[in-house]
């Protein structure tokens, strides 16, 4: 917990440091308005901030704020009050939410899009892939997993801590995300090949023929078996393989024979992760597992069913489909 709470410090010490004082270090607590951090938004925009960034940095104001509320060094914390007035309206809520919903092709998978993606996955990054395909695994839980946490015998995954984006290491983002899953025959045989051609770390020994001394540590290490970096995963793994099986989106730029040029579909480890969700939802009749809310919400490391329902609620089938309500209806009546 320490270390991430450093990590956060950090971060915090940055966006000070190089977003914060540059443009409001002069203005007063007092005149830190609701208006004031409006134009700190805007000002951040100009100066080419992405929108994640912003995010980020105002979440740090509002948290300077709100210690700063607590030892009476200011009256109001504007980042809240925005926030506060964000969130009010039910109407405004649902349209969001309505808005925001996942949609299969578009932000998941498609079915047949992950078995284009499985089929042609090979190399370094094809057990990695497969294994956060079939388990859901965040990046950063992924990145931290090591050897002890997979049981392959008894064909488990347990997720017992994580990498943040400095590669600290540290505990799952809640209790509820350090959790056990179960994986399949293919997960299984892509973690025995690896095993063998894992990069072992250097602990700093040697034994006595002065060598160094290895061990096997992280499941999907670099190739000096330290942490794997995320952008790599992404670069060098996730996008090459979507492009590879076909899972592309067409541009409107073309090279210089005249070709249309075409980019991967999915470029975020997390659209994996949605897939593994619609997995676990979908009935087993259309190629799923079919189970119910509170396991789906065991399975993702959710510290909520809210935050499950929230997310994927809309993929659960409704129980008023024509067909299943006749089978329904003959079962009752037999």
């Amino acid at each position: 917990m320490g270390q991430f709470s450093a990590a956060i410090n950090n971060q915090r010490k940055r966006h000070v440091k190089f977003h914060i004082e540059p443009f409001i270090g002069e203005v007063l607590l007092t005149k830190l308005t609701i208006p004031a951090v409006r134009a700190f938004e805007d000002q951040l925009r100009e100066n080419e901030r992405s929108p994640a960034m912003i995010k980020k940095i105002i979440g740090s104001l509002g948290s300077i704020l709100s210690d700063a509320q607590e030892r009476g060094l200011a009256m109001r914390n504007p980042v809240r009050d925005i926030r506060g007035t964000r969130r009010r309206g039910k109407e405004k809520q649902a349209e969001k939410r309505q808005k925001g919903r996942l949609k299969v092709g578009v932000d998941i998978p498609a079915r047949e899009e992950a078995k284009a993606l499985l089929a042609t996955l090979s190399g370094k990054w094809r057990s990695l892939l497969i294994t956060t395909i079939f388990t859901g695994m965040r990046s950063s839980e992924i990145r931290g997993l090591r050897w002890q946490d997979v049981d392959l015998e008894k064909r488990s995954i347990s997720v017992r801590q994580r990498a943040d984006e400095y590669g600290d290491i540290g505990r799952p983002k809640s209790e509820a995300g350090e959790r056990t899953i179960p994986i399949p025959p293919m997960v299984i045989n892509a973690l025995k090949e690896w095993k063998f051609a894992c990069p072992r770390r250097n602990i700093g020994k040697k034994d006595v023929d002065g060598n160094p001394v290895t061990e096997l540590h992280y499941v999907f290490p670099n190739g000096l078996g330290k942490l794997e970096s995320h952008a790599n995963i992404i670069n060098r793994g996730l996008i090459p393989a979507m492009k590879a099986a076909g899972v592309t989106t067409p541009t409107d730029k073309q090279d210089k024979h005249g070709n249309t040029i075409v980019v991967a579909k999915y470029t975020g480890l997390h659209s994996l992760r949605h897939f593994y969700a619609s997995w676990c939802i979908n009935r087993p009749e259309d190629g799923g597992l079919g189970l119910p809310p509170k396991v789906v919400q065991e399975r993702m490391g959710h510290s909520s069913i809210l935050m499950t329902m929230d997310t994927y609620g809309h993929l659960f089938p409704r129980g008023d489909d024509a067909d299943e309500l006749a089978a329904a209806e003959l079962a009752l009546m037999k």
